[in-house]
């Protein structure tokens, strides 16, 4: 029983610091497919058990697959194996080696103490993390006759240090702790084994640890003043275009006979929809530039527009910034479309990942440009 509430005491501290790492963090992976790794490690490890008149060191390997879902935590899977030797006289006539054959199935919850605690850097080259979590042993123990396997409960946990040697690959220096049920039975005065090891290895992240960091509340707070610009400059000219309107209705109205040519109202200067990092969905404040920028269009069937998409270039990979500028790109010219504009008066196309366009901001180039076609 004590075992049991050790391990789950485990449990919930891994829990727990996993919870507090995530609220640190300030970047994020761009693409679910990015972050993921394969390790493989040896080393050694003992059991410590107070029956053992001598704690043997046997070989230890483990191997693993996992996500780092940002900088500062991430989660694996790990399989690890091998011997474990118990060298006692508890209940034996004389002292004597026994062994048991162990394969270790972990979950485990990463959490690293250099970005948690020092921030992020790409290129740090040394980091220290901690990980923990619960664990399922099978065992077979060769004990005399008995040699049943067993399924047995454990966690672990413990600190490991990693050298960069790139984006890709990563060697690592682990030591590890753990409680563990006894398959050693009536030889074993306690229930529970403590088992204390080291690995070393190496570690291959597929295609590169990729991270980019969340645009901040001045970035965002900007872009929103933007669109409230637009927003007022749109509404004086629906204004503007409403009142000529009517003066034209007037005049007609005094001169019934007389043949009054309609002036065209201009498309005038180009409308801007902005959009948050890594998304090409359209927010309410865009809707009301699209259907305000919708009425002025269908005033004026002759005229052709262009819808231009852009994303910003310091985020992601060129491919990524193409296909996402295009994406916001069809997604306005869809909405205007849906607003009652014809297909035949706007075209659309995406400019890819573009440089700070105003004010020396990400945030503002992350946008679709309606304007003029020349």
């Amino acid at each position: 029983m004590k075992s049991k509430l050790v391990i789950l005491s485990l449990m919930l501290a891994g829990i727990a610091t996993i919870a507090t790492a995530q609220t640190k963090s300030r970047y994020y992976a761009e693409s679910a497919k990015d972050n993921y790794f394969i390790s493989v490690g040896v080393g050694g490890q003992m059991i410590v058990n107070p029956n053992a008149s001598d704690n043997s060191i046997t070989p230890a390997f483990n191997i693993s697959v996992g996500k780092l879902i940002n900088p500062v935590w991430g989660v694996r899977g790990m399989v690890s194996g091998f011997n474990q030797k118990l060298y006692t006289a508890y209940n034996l006539e004389n002292a004597q080696e026994l062994k048991e054959t162990v394969v270790t199935l972990r979950a485990e919850g990463l959490l690293n103490l250099s970005s948690a605690f020092a921030g992020y850097n790409p290129d740090r080259k040394v980091e220290a993390y901690a990980f923990m979590g619960p664990a399922l042993q099978l065992a077979k123990a060769q004990i005399g006759e008995d040699d049943g396997m067993k399924a047995l409960i454990s966690g672990s946990l413990g600190l490991g240090a990693a050298y960069n040697i790139n984006s890709n690959w990563a060697l690592n220096l682990e030591v590890r702790g753990e409680v563990a049920e006894s398959a050693f039975g009536d030889y074993s005065e306690t229930v529970a084994n403590g088992i204390v090891g080291a690995t070393f290895g190496a570690t291959y992240y597929f295609g590169g640890k990729k991270f980019v960091k969340v645009a901040n509340e001045a970035l965002l707070a900007a872009a929103n003043g933007d669109i409230k610009k637009y927003k007022e400059l749109l509404a004086a000219e629906q204004s503007s275009h409403a009142v000529t309107k009517d003066e034209l209705a007037k005049e007609r109205a005094k001169k019934p006979v007389e043949v009054v040519k309609e002036v065209e109202v201009a498309y005038a200067g180009p409308r801007a929809i902005f959009f948050t990092i890594g998304s090409a969905k359209i927010d309410s404040k865009g809707m009301v530039n699209i259907n305000l920028a919708a009425d002025i269009m269908k005033a004026n069937p002759d005229v052709k527009y262009v819808v231009n998409g852009y994303a910003d270039k310091a985020t992601g990979s060129a491919k990524t910034n193409q296909r996402i500028s295009e994406k916001r790109a069809e997604a306005v010219y869809n909405a205007l479309i849906k607003a009652g504009v014809s297909e035949s008066q706007i075209e659309w196309k995406g400019l890819g990942g573009q440089a700070n366009m105003w004010d020396n901001s990400r945030a503002l180039t992350r946008v679709v440009v309606i304007e003029k076609a020349n």
